[in-house]
């Protein structure tokens, strides 16, 4: 199938059917996993008053139905006691599948970034296409895609706290300057608990990491200040046998031993003089 065309297929029934809630499985693909319960309870009120308004688009697999979109109202529907809901039934692979399931969660507006960042991975990563035609495709800029997908560096834990405290896509893109994960689980409690913005959470990563540049590096001790000496006095040794005059100096100035080695600039002549005798 050519890519231009991979993103639509017909529908096989045109006519809404009543399918029964307990042959429809969910969606693998489904990119949302929070759903508000304060939401789904106002909805499912909906349903018991009017009814199910929209249909739920479903794929026909051997003798059931797998969910394509409408994951909330199906579970609305399950908490107002329906047995089943009407669908619209597509020609659907399982890879079709999940696109239509990660296009239709992008076009509502109540995604976490992290679920959109989810689902714009799923796309690329199950047709095997690039950002650049993700992009082209979903009507996004390439950056708006490849800033997205850059918060999933953050690992579940991290993007659970970030969306459990209602932190925002900057806050998180913040935390994306440190490497360390330690270091980023203290910024993150410390976030939560100040209860800081964004620009008072760039000031104290800023800080931190400006601290960790200055640690300084353990500086290595002689335990022993003779085999310091003894080292001194061996190169001396070895530049006085080069035919250097170097000499050494040790003086104790109470705190501390001051160690002056004076090294001369030429090498002394020696002297090749021979005695004549008279012939």
């Amino acid at each position: 199938m050519a890519f231009s065309n991979v993103f639509f297929h017909e529908k096989i029934v045109n006519k809404v059917i009543d399918i029964q809630i307990e042959n429809i499985s969910p969606n693998p693909a489904q990119p949302r996993t929070n759903f508000d319960m304060e939401e789904l309870a106002s909805l499912a009120e909906s349903i018991r008053l009017n009814g199910v308004l929209q249909p739920l688009t479903v794929r026909k697999l051997n003798a059931s139905y797998e969910l394509i979109a409408g994951e909330r109202r199906l579970r609305a529907a399950k908490l107002a006691n329906l047995t089943s809901v009407p669908c619209i039934a597509l020609d659907a692979s399982a890879k079709d599948s999940a696109l239509f399931a990660v296009m239709e969660n992008l076009q509502r507006q109540n995604l976490t970034f992290f679920e959109e960042a989810r689902a714009y991975q799923s796309l690329i990563l199950d047709w095997e296409i690039t950002q650049e035609q993700a992009a082209e495709r979903l009507g996004k800029a390439q950056s708006t895609i490849a800033n997205k997908l850059r918060l999933l560096k953050l690992d579940l834990g991290e993007q659970k706290i970030i969306v459990e405290n209602a932190l925002t896509e900057r806050h998180a893109r913040s935390l994306l300057r440190v490497e360390n994960k330690d270091l980023r689980k203290k910024i993150i409690e410390n976030v939560i608990l100040q209860s800081l913005n964004v620009n008072q959470t760039e000031a104290l990563i800023d800080k931190l990491l400006e601290q960790k540049k200055k640690k300084k590096v353990p500086t290595i001790l002689i335990k022993d200040i003779r085999i310091f000496f003894n080292t001194v006095d061996k190169a001396i040794d070895i530049m006085k046998n080069a035919g250097l005059d170097v000499r050494g100096i040790k003086i104790d100035r109470g705190e501390y031993i001051e160690y002056v080695v004076t090294i001369a600039k030429e090498i002394p002549k020696k002297n090749n003089t021979r005695e004549s005798s008279a012939g």
